[in-house]
Protein backbone atom coordinates (compact mmCIF):
# COMPACT_ATOMS: atom_id res chain seq x y z
CA UNK A 1 0.00 0.00 0.00
CA UNK A 2 1.40 3.67 -0.74
CA UNK A 3 2.21 6.46 1.27
CA UNK A 4 -0.88 8.37 0.58
CA UNK A 5 -3.34 5.63 0.94
CA UNK A 6 -1.89 4.46 4.06
CA UNK A 7 -2.90 8.10 5.06
CA UNK A 8 -6.16 8.08 3.72
CA UNK A 9 -6.89 4.97 5.31
CA UNK A 10 -5.37 6.38 8.70
CA UNK A 11 -7.54 9.33 8.41
CA UNK A 12 -10.54 7.60 8.11
CA UNK A 13 -9.73 5.40 11.35
CA UNK A 14 -9.46 8.79 13.33
CA UNK A 15 -12.80 10.27 11.73
CA UNK A 16 -14.59 6.91 12.83
CA UNK A 17 -12.86 6.28 16.35
CA UNK A 18 -13.74 10.02 17.26
CA UNK A 19 -17.16 9.39 15.83
CA UNK A 20 -17.29 6.65 19.06
CA UNK A 21 -15.84 8.40 21.33
CA UNK A 22 -18.19 11.05 20.97
CA UNK A 23 -21.43 8.66 20.72
CA UNK A 24 -19.47 6.53 24.02
CA UNK A 25 -18.77 9.49 26.14
CA UNK A 26 -22.47 10.89 25.19
CA UNK A 27 -24.00 7.49 26.66
CA UNK A 28 -21.87 7.96 29.97
CA UNK A 29 -23.24 11.64 30.60
CA UNK A 30 -26.67 12.91 31.65
CA UNK A 31 -28.57 13.33 28.38
CA UNK A 32 -28.08 10.05 26.54
CA UNK A 33 -25.77 9.67 23.47
CA UNK A 34 -24.88 12.52 21.07
CA UNK A 35 -25.68 11.51 17.44
CA UNK A 36 -23.01 12.18 14.98
CA UNK A 37 -23.11 15.83 13.16
CA UNK A 38 -23.80 14.84 9.71
CA UNK A 39 -26.63 16.68 7.38
CA UNK A 40 -29.94 14.77 6.01
CA UNK A 41 -28.38 13.03 3.17
CA UNK A 42 -26.44 10.93 6.20
CA UNK A 43 -27.38 9.40 9.18
CA UNK A 44 -30.16 7.62 11.19
CA UNK A 45 -32.63 9.74 9.33
CA UNK A 46 -32.22 7.71 6.21
CA UNK A 47 -34.12 4.46 8.76
CA UNK A 48 -37.78 4.06 9.29
CA UNK A 49 -38.84 5.22 12.84
CA UNK A 50 -39.82 2.03 13.89
CA UNK A 51 -36.49 0.48 13.27
CA UNK A 52 -34.76 3.42 14.70
CA UNK A 53 -36.87 2.63 18.01
CA UNK A 54 -36.17 -0.89 18.23
CA UNK A 55 -32.25 -0.43 18.34
CA UNK A 56 -30.08 1.02 21.34
CA UNK A 57 -29.90 5.06 21.13
CA UNK A 58 -25.89 4.44 21.08
CA UNK A 59 -26.31 2.57 17.84
CA UNK A 60 -28.87 5.02 15.90
CA UNK A 61 -26.30 7.65 17.38
CA UNK A 62 -23.16 6.01 15.74
CA UNK A 63 -24.93 5.85 12.52
CA UNK A 64 -23.06 7.69 9.33
CA UNK A 65 -24.48 5.73 6.11
CA UNK A 66 -26.23 7.02 2.96
CA UNK A 67 -28.88 4.31 2.40
CA UNK A 68 -30.27 1.65 4.75
CA UNK A 69 -28.90 -1.32 2.94
CA UNK A 70 -30.92 -3.77 5.39
CA UNK A 71 -33.81 -2.92 3.20
CA UNK A 72 -31.85 -3.06 0.10
CA UNK A 73 -30.90 -6.23 0.35
CA UNK A 74 -34.04 -7.61 1.27
CA UNK A 75 -33.03 -10.61 3.78
CA UNK A 76 -34.31 -13.18 4.93
CA UNK A 77 -35.15 -16.09 7.63
CA UNK A 78 -31.97 -18.22 8.07
CA UNK A 79 -29.51 -16.04 5.87
CA UNK A 80 -25.63 -15.09 6.65
CA UNK A 81 -25.01 -11.67 5.93
CA UNK A 82 -21.59 -9.97 6.44
CA UNK A 83 -21.54 -6.32 7.34
CA UNK A 84 -18.47 -4.64 5.65
CA UNK A 85 -17.82 -1.29 7.78
CA UNK A 86 -19.75 -2.09 10.38
CA UNK A 87 -19.50 0.51 12.78
CA UNK A 88 -21.74 0.88 15.87
CA UNK A 89 -23.42 -2.16 14.27
CA UNK A 90 -27.04 -0.22 13.40
CA UNK A 91 -27.18 -2.60 10.29
CA UNK A 92 -25.73 -5.89 12.13
CA UNK A 93 -28.23 -5.65 14.54
CA UNK A 94 -31.67 -5.09 11.90
CA UNK A 95 -30.02 -7.76 9.61
CA UNK A 96 -29.87 -10.14 13.21
CA UNK A 97 -33.51 -9.31 13.20
CA UNK A 98 -34.34 -9.94 10.16
CA UNK A 99 -32.46 -13.40 9.90
CA UNK A 100 -33.70 -14.63 12.69
CA UNK A 101 -32.27 -16.87 15.51
CA UNK A 102 -31.51 -19.78 12.53
CA UNK A 103 -29.25 -16.29 10.66
CA UNK A 104 -25.81 -15.49 11.27
CA UNK A 105 -24.43 -11.84 11.01
CA UNK A 106 -21.03 -10.64 11.14
CA UNK A 107 -20.08 -7.25 11.13
CA UNK A 108 -16.58 -5.97 9.86
CA UNK A 109 -14.45 -3.25 10.89
CA UNK A 110 -11.18 -1.88 11.60
CA UNK A 111 -11.91 0.76 13.95
CA UNK A 112 -11.22 -0.55 17.95
CA UNK A 113 -13.38 2.18 19.13
CA UNK A 114 -16.42 1.32 16.55
CA UNK A 115 -15.88 -2.66 17.39
CA UNK A 116 -16.03 -1.74 21.53
CA UNK A 117 -19.49 0.32 21.02
CA UNK A 118 -20.63 -2.32 18.58
CA UNK A 119 -20.46 -5.06 20.82
CA UNK A 120 -21.75 -2.96 23.69
CA UNK A 121 -25.00 -2.20 21.49
CA UNK A 122 -24.52 -5.83 20.86
CA UNK A 123 -25.20 -6.57 24.36
CA UNK A 124 -28.05 -3.90 25.08
CA UNK A 125 -29.83 -5.85 22.23
CA UNK A 126 -29.56 -9.10 23.13
CA UNK A 127 -28.46 -10.46 20.00
CA UNK A 128 -26.89 -13.70 19.90
CA UNK A 129 -27.03 -14.25 16.36
CA UNK A 130 -23.98 -11.73 15.92
CA UNK A 131 -20.72 -11.87 15.62
CA UNK A 132 -18.14 -8.41 15.04
CA UNK A 133 -14.64 -8.73 13.25
CA UNK A 134 -11.92 -6.74 13.11
CA UNK A 135 -10.06 -5.90 9.66
CA UNK A 136 -10.63 -4.50 6.33
CA UNK A 137 -12.51 -5.05 3.87
CA UNK A 138 -9.97 -5.58 1.22
CA UNK A 139 -9.12 -8.35 3.21
CA UNK A 140 -12.00 -9.83 4.49
CA UNK A 141 -11.22 -12.43 7.87
CA UNK A 142 -13.52 -15.18 6.32
CA UNK A 143 -13.00 -18.43 4.44
CA UNK A 144 -14.73 -18.51 0.79
CA UNK A 145 -18.32 -19.21 0.59
CA UNK A 146 -18.72 -18.10 4.09
CA UNK A 147 -22.34 -15.59 3.48
CA UNK A 148 -25.33 -14.90 1.42
CA UNK A 149 -25.47 -11.65 1.44
CA UNK A 150 -23.10 -9.16 1.38
CA UNK A 151 -24.14 -5.35 2.81
CA UNK A 152 -22.68 -2.26 3.48
CA UNK A 153 -23.47 1.24 4.49
CA UNK A 154 -21.54 4.06 2.87
CA UNK A 155 -18.24 2.43 3.29
CA UNK A 156 -16.72 1.33 0.42
CA UNK A 157 -16.29 4.28 -1.59
CA UNK A 158 -13.33 5.02 1.69
CA UNK A 159 -11.17 1.97 0.30
CA UNK A 160 -8.08 2.93 -1.61
CA UNK A 161 -8.05 -0.22 -3.06
CA UNK A 162 -11.77 -0.92 -4.22
CA UNK A 163 -10.96 -3.94 -6.89
CA UNK A 164 -9.77 -5.58 -3.54
CA UNK A 165 -12.79 -4.99 -1.93
CA UNK A 166 -15.27 -6.01 -5.01
CA UNK A 167 -12.87 -9.53 -5.22
CA UNK A 168 -12.98 -10.27 -1.90
CA UNK A 169 -16.83 -9.86 -1.72
CA UNK A 170 -16.89 -12.11 -4.34
CA UNK A 171 -14.79 -14.65 -2.45
CA UNK A 172 -16.79 -15.09 0.82
CA UNK A 173 -20.18 -14.69 -0.54
CA UNK A 174 -21.43 -18.35 -1.34
CA UNK A 175 -22.47 -19.36 -4.80
CA UNK A 176 -26.00 -17.59 -5.68
CA UNK A 177 -25.51 -14.95 -3.33
CA UNK A 178 -25.80 -11.17 -3.34
CA UNK A 179 -24.53 -7.79 -2.65
CA UNK A 180 -27.01 -5.50 -1.06
CA UNK A 181 -25.56 -1.74 -0.71
CA UNK A 182 -25.79 1.94 0.22
CA UNK A 183 -22.64 3.89 -1.32
CA UNK A 184 -22.18 7.06 -2.63
CA UNK A 185 -21.26 7.01 -6.87
CA UNK A 186 -20.53 9.59 -9.09
CA UNK A 187 -22.38 10.58 -12.49
CA UNK A 188 -20.41 9.25 -15.07
CA UNK A 189 -19.22 13.02 -16.11
CA UNK A 190 -17.32 13.89 -12.99
CA UNK A 191 -13.91 13.58 -13.04
CA UNK A 192 -11.67 12.76 -10.30
CA UNK A 193 -10.33 16.26 -9.83
CA UNK A 194 -14.30 17.32 -10.13
CA UNK A 195 -15.56 14.97 -7.50
CA UNK A 196 -12.72 15.86 -4.85
CA UNK A 197 -14.05 19.78 -5.40
CA UNK A 198 -17.05 18.47 -3.94
CA UNK A 199 -15.75 16.99 -0.82
CA UNK A 200 -13.07 15.01 0.49
CA UNK A 201 -12.43 11.82 1.05
CA UNK A 202 -12.73 10.91 4.55
CA UNK A 203 -16.76 12.60 3.76
CA UNK A 204 -17.18 9.87 1.69
CA UNK A 205 -17.26 12.15 -2.00
CA UNK A 206 -13.62 12.82 -3.68
CA UNK A 207 -13.25 8.77 -3.07
CA UNK A 208 -16.60 7.61 -4.77
CA UNK A 209 -16.65 5.39 -7.87
CA UNK A 210 -18.71 6.57 -11.12
CA UNK A 211 -21.66 4.61 -12.02
CA UNK A 212 -19.28 2.86 -15.19
CA UNK A 213 -16.23 2.79 -12.80
CA UNK A 214 -18.39 0.61 -9.87
CA UNK A 215 -20.15 -1.54 -12.93
CA UNK A 216 -16.96 -2.36 -14.52
CA UNK A 217 -15.23 -3.43 -10.76
CA UNK A 218 -18.14 -5.74 -10.27
CA UNK A 219 -17.70 -7.27 -13.56
CA UNK A 220 -14.36 -8.31 -13.32
CA UNK A 221 -15.00 -9.26 -10.00
CA UNK A 222 -17.76 -12.01 -11.51
CA UNK A 223 -20.31 -10.47 -10.27
CA UNK A 224 -24.07 -10.56 -12.80
CA UNK A 225 -26.90 -9.02 -12.18
CA UNK A 226 -25.54 -5.41 -11.46
CA UNK A 227 -28.11 -2.44 -10.74
CA UNK A 228 -27.02 0.66 -9.60
CA UNK A 229 -29.93 2.86 -8.92
CA UNK A 230 -29.50 7.21 -8.09
CA UNK A 231 -31.42 7.20 -4.29
CA UNK A 232 -30.96 10.78 -3.31
CA UNK A 233 -28.27 13.82 -4.28
CA UNK A 234 -25.55 14.10 -1.73
CA UNK A 235 -23.64 16.56 -3.40
CA UNK A 236 -23.53 18.13 -7.20
CA UNK A 237 -23.41 14.85 -9.57
CA UNK A 238 -23.13 12.69 -6.42
CA UNK A 239 -25.97 10.51 -5.61
CA UNK A 240 -26.71 8.21 -2.39
CA UNK A 241 -27.06 4.91 -4.60
CA UNK A 242 -28.12 1.21 -4.17
CA UNK A 243 -25.95 -1.61 -5.42
CA UNK A 244 -27.33 -4.72 -5.59
CA UNK A 245 -25.01 -7.44 -7.85
CA UNK A 246 -25.34 -11.57 -7.77
CA UNK A 247 -22.99 -13.83 -7.44
CA UNK A 248 -23.48 -16.67 -10.53
CA UNK A 249 -24.60 -19.87 -9.26
CA UNK A 250 -21.70 -22.12 -10.77
CA UNK A 251 -19.42 -19.39 -10.00
CA UNK A 252 -16.19 -20.83 -7.71
CA UNK A 253 -14.41 -17.98 -4.86
CA UNK A 254 -11.91 -15.96 -7.18
CA UNK A 255 -9.22 -16.35 -4.22
CA UNK A 256 -8.20 -18.64 -1.41
CA UNK A 257 -9.93 -18.57 1.27
CA UNK A 258 -8.28 -17.25 4.43
CA UNK A 259 -8.92 -18.61 7.67
CA UNK A 260 -10.88 -16.41 10.21
CA UNK A 261 -9.88 -14.64 12.22
CA UNK A 262 -10.66 -14.50 15.96
CA UNK A 263 -13.81 -12.75 16.94
CA UNK A 264 -13.45 -9.57 18.97
CA UNK A 265 -15.96 -11.50 21.13
CA UNK A 266 -17.81 -14.72 20.29
CA UNK A 267 -21.46 -14.16 19.39
CA UNK A 268 -22.80 -16.45 22.59
CA UNK A 269 -21.50 -13.57 24.78
CA UNK A 270 -24.82 -12.48 25.17
CA UNK A 271 -26.91 -16.01 25.37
Amino acid sequence: MSDHSTDLRETVRQRYAAAAVQVTEGGLACCGPQAVEVDDNFGSTLYAADERDALPAEAVAASLGCGNPTAVADLHEGERVLDLGSGGGIDVLLSARRVGPAGKVYGLDMTEEMLALALTNQKRAGATNVEFLKGTIEAIPLPADTVDVVISNCVINLSTDKPAVFDEMFRVLAAGGRIGISDVVADDSLTPAQRAERGDHVGCISGALSFAEYRRGLEAAGFTGIELTPAHAVADGMHSAIVRAVKPATATATAIGTAPSPAVEASTCCG
